[in-house]
């Protein structure tokens, strides 16, 4: 890859890499392929169609773009496989837990665990039981919507299917860890040490498919604080701090569905993902051990 294409969008940072430099129309085209998904899906607009169901005053039925299909069928597929782990409907645990809309980073209370659903006055609602969904419309009382688990790596794919729609063939569009890799001429990729980003664990190489890392320091605020929330509990994770998963470059979105799965190896055994998956992954756990499946395309470092 000889050019490289970087901007700031979502509240990280991208690169596109190409063998030519995208023309001045090509990166107007992904610029507002990221606003048209920004203005939908993000929870910190209030703009936004997730925003509106979050301040709605009764339940309702809300229309998504078409592309939305795609990303609720994996979350179907990520809440039943995971029992409830990974729910796009835990955005207000995260905001109980201080990452808001305002980023304020402080808990809504130091009392300890969010109580389950049904207990005391705060009934955690679910993807599977709360929410009806036909294809691209969902109705569901107001809830708070973070499709954080997936969503990042589902752009990426959008991205990509931008770039192929302008004739790209060879390309690796990266989100901060959120890549996918198309052409003949393969990739190496670092896997960054979760408590030292000089440092890498390993590396992956990639050819026509797609990677994606999962790390509880990513965005961390406070001791065990951070982004990745078990569904069930509302609590953040703690045995696993890191995860990488390749999957193929086959399949409507095979970013999202790395981008998910990475998501679930904090809570869930690959054994039972893989009833349902197709994948390889590395995961490292809080305590310094790290297991790589024998099909991952690289290695760790001794």
């Amino acid at each position: 890859m000889a050019s490289v294409f970087a901007f700031e969008a979502i509240g990280t940072s991208w690169q596109i890499e190409t063998p030519a430099p995208l023309r001045s129309s090509e990166k107007a085209a992904v610029l507002s392929r990221i606003e048209e998904f920004d203005r939908v899906y993000s929870r910190f607009r209030d703009d936004s169609l997730v925003t509106a169901i979050a301040s709605a005053e009764t339940a309702g039925s809300y229309e998504f773009p078409a592309d939305s299909a795609v990303l609720f069928e994996l979350y179907d597929r990520l809440a039943a496989a995971t029992a409830g782990a990974v729910d796009p409907l835990v955005g207000r645990d995260l905001e109980l837990l201080g990452y808001d809309r305002d980023y304020s980073l402080r808990p809504a209370s130091d009392a300890g665990p969010i109580p389950a659903q049904g207990s005391g006055s705060f009934a955690r609602s679910a993807w599977a039981t709360d929410v009806t969904r036909h294809g691209r419309t969902i109705t569901t009382a107001p809830a708070v919507i973070d499709v954080g688990a997936a969503g990042k790596g589902y752009l990426v794919d959008l991205v990509a299917g931008v770039l192929r729609g302008h004739g790209h063939a060879e390309f690796v569009v990266d989100a901060s860890g959120d890549l996918v890799h198309a052409g003949p001429a393969s990739v190496r990729i670092g896997l960054e040490h979760p408590l030292d980003p000089s440092k890498a664990i390993g590396v992956a190489t990639l050819e026509n498919a797609s990677l994606c890392a999962s790390a509880s320091n990513r965005r961390a605020w406070g001791d065990g604080l951070h982004h990745i929330v078990d569904g069930r509990t509302g609590s953040p994770a703690r045995e696993v701090i890191a995860t990488w998963v390749v999957t193929n470059g086959t399949g409507s979105a095979p970013t999202a569905l790395a981008d998910g799965l990475a998501t679930a190896l904090f809570f869930t055994g690959a054994h039972r993902l893989a009833e349902t998956f197709h994948f390889s992954y590395v995961r490292m756990y809080a305590d310094g051990r790290a297991e790589i499946s024998r099909d991952f395309p690289g290695e760790l470092f001794t």
